[in-house]
């Protein structure tokens, strides 16, 4: 009988092939002593450096393959090689109680891992992999053993593993691994980011039930729906043949909207843009047909490495986004640093809720000189495309006046110093502080845009931290609530005659889009890869007739009901 498993979507498509488990022993050293401590200490800074040199390896492949930003991941590897933290600590070990090199990582290394997955933080919490993943590979050195071979598969097959590290992800040969599914994991996990680069489908965090898939079983995994059956019979899999070719089809007939403007039904005209966090996320912006770049996250720019970037390299970043988009609309959002996303060279003190703390232009108007920087290296890039600024976190007026002083007093500068800068870069803010929203009136009149964000957006609105699986059920985008704070920051904008995007996860959800169609919104800016399925979605839609829709979804109780009435009508 099939046996069917659920986990979550990490990278769509459908795929069908025998199961090929990947085999992930967990070593447990024996604690023996060792005679000569110096010698033992020779054979692990041996094992460090051989683990470096496949690394390096890897990393090459991986920019090669996805480019520098995706390849960053494993700067952060070779990093932890040199990681006194964690390598002296070892050495130590090692020469303070004689141990065994293997026992001494193993000790030192599972220490570090289940602090790190003990961390509130989820960035933190997936550090866990990388010391993981790293540790594995200098056990593999010392025991002389070839490290998770997943490039040497030569058959069809969805690979099953319990996890997959991103130097396992980044050497899947895609001729022969059709998908992959892991025990652990979430969407947000370097294997799942690293997925959806590869365009290969992916689910993750299935549990247990994935480690009783046996080598060689036939499996379906949809991973459009998160669904996985084990051992199917001949008409389930002929169900999921057709499925998969018909969704093939789909993403064919998609590619012929790669060009077009986005209309709806009865002509109203909207905007679809992308969201990016380096410049190596253009090609898929670009084959995608996006109109434009809602949402550029500079804060990448600064992660993974060990001081600010210079206005020099942030300015070649930016002047390059430009010049690709051929003067499409280019929004590049200032740093937004604090929350979930930490810069350990900036030192900055512990907060007890770092998400209601000194974060994104709270710390910039804290730290100007890292604020000044990146403006200037802004404007600079302004004369060489459609550059838009907008500034993340606003909670109130006297902070926006703030940050457009410092912008208008680094433009000055640069006029004086004869440097080029554009008269017509427009400046907005990002709404995700309830405060924004219900202030939006005023906040209108001192930009050019708003852009919604509504990861933060519906968190702060429901009290409901996004990443917390205990209270994941209040991530409601359609509550109306959130609804109803979208609507005023609309209609707020229309009045002083502004137009608002969207830039959260919310403006590529197929079931939210009519809605906010129906509220007026302008742009919606989301992932590369959901650009084509918005676009053929707003085209079957009438704007009038989602405006009354929409109104009418607002007077309801519940996000399930305003679901269930979006579903009905869009079915008529």
């Amino acid at each position: 009988m099939t046996k069917r498993l659920s986990g979550i979507a990490a990278s769509p498509g459908i795929a069908i092939a025998r199961a090929f488990r990947l085999q992930q022993t967990h070593y447990v050293p024996a604690a023996d002593k060792v005679a000569d401590a110096q010698a033992e200490t020779a054979r692990f800074r041996q094992a460090v450096k051989e683990a470096g040199e496949e690394l390096e390896e890897i990393r090459a492949l991986t920019e090669e393959r996805m480019g520098a930003a995706k390849a960053e991941i494993f700067e952060a590897h070779l990093m932890l090689l040199e990681d006194p933290d964690l390598i002296d600590a070892i050495i130590e070990n090692i020469e303070n109680e004689s141990m065994n090199a293997e026992y001494a990582l193993h000790e030192v290394a599972n220490g570090f891992i289940d602090m790190l997955s003990a961390m509130d933080n989820e960035l933190l919490r997936e550090r866990a992999a990388d010391v993981r993943d790293v540790s594995s590979r200098i056990m593999s050195r010392l025991r002389g053993e070839t490290y998770a071979a997943v490039s040497a598969i030569q058959e069809p097959c969805i690979l099953i593993a319990d996890d997959l590290t991103p130097s396992d992800t980044a050497q899947l040969n895609l001729e022969y691994v059709l998908g992959f599914v892991t025990v652990i994991g979430s969407r947000t996990s370097h294997s799942a980011i690293m997925a959806r680069s590869l365009e290969v489908p992916a689910i993750v965090g299935v549990g247990e039930g994935a480690a009783g898939i046996e080598m060689g079983t036939m499996i379906v995994m949809d991973a459009v729906e998160g669904t996985v059956l084990i051992d199917p019979s001949e008409a389930e899999l002929d169900a999921y043949q057709a499925r998969k070719a018909a969704y093939d089809e789909r993403r064919q007939e998609l590619r012929k909207l790669k060009d077009l403007p986005t209309y709806a039904k009865d002509g109203h005209r909207v905007e679809l843009a992308a969201n990016i966090g380096s410049v190596e996320d253009l090609q898929k912006v670009l084959d995608n047909g996006a109109e434009g770049i809602g949402l550029f996250r500079t804060e990448f720019l600064y992660m993974g490495r060990n001081a600010l970037p210079s206005e020099e390299e942030q300015f070649q970043i930016y002047k390059h986004v430009l010049e690709r988009m051929a003067n499409k609309p280019v929004v590049i959002r200032t740093l937004d640093i604090g929350g979930d996303k930490e810069l350990p060279y900036l030192k900055l003190p512990a907060e007890s809720n770092p998400f209601l703390g000194l974060r994104a232009v709270r710390l910039c108007l804290d730290r100007q000189d890292l604020f000044r920087t990146q403006l200037r290296a802004l404007l600079r890039a302004s004369s060489y495309g459609q550059l838009k600024i907008m500034f993340p976190m606003i909670a109130v007026v006297e902070e926006l006046q703030a940050a457009k002083r410092l912008l208008q007093e680094e433009k000055a500068k640069l006029v004086q110093e004869g440097v080029p800068v554009a008269d017509d870069t427009e400046v907005g803010i990002m709404i995700e502080v309830p405060a924004a929203a219900l202030a939006a009136d005023s906040l209108a009149q001192e930009v050019d845009f708003f852009s919604i964000g509504t990861n933060d957006l519906i968190q702060y609105t429901m009290a409901a931290d996004r990443m917390n699986e205990n209270v994941s059920y209040l991530y409601q985008p359609c509550h109306p609530s959130v609804l109803r704070l979208i609507r005023m920051v609309i209609q707020a904008a229309e009045k002083e005659g502004k137009w608002v995007g969207m830039c959260g996860e919310m403006a590529g959800d197929p079931t939210a889009i009519p809605l906010l169609l129906g509220l007026g919104l302008h742009e919606f800016s989301m992932s590369a890869s959901s650009i084509l399925p918005a676009r053929a979605l707003i085209k079957e839609l009438s704007r009038q007739e989602w405006a009354g829709y929409a109104e009418q979804a607002l007077a309801m109780g519940s996000q399930a009901s305003i679901q269930a009435f979006v579903n009905h009508k869009i079915k008529e």
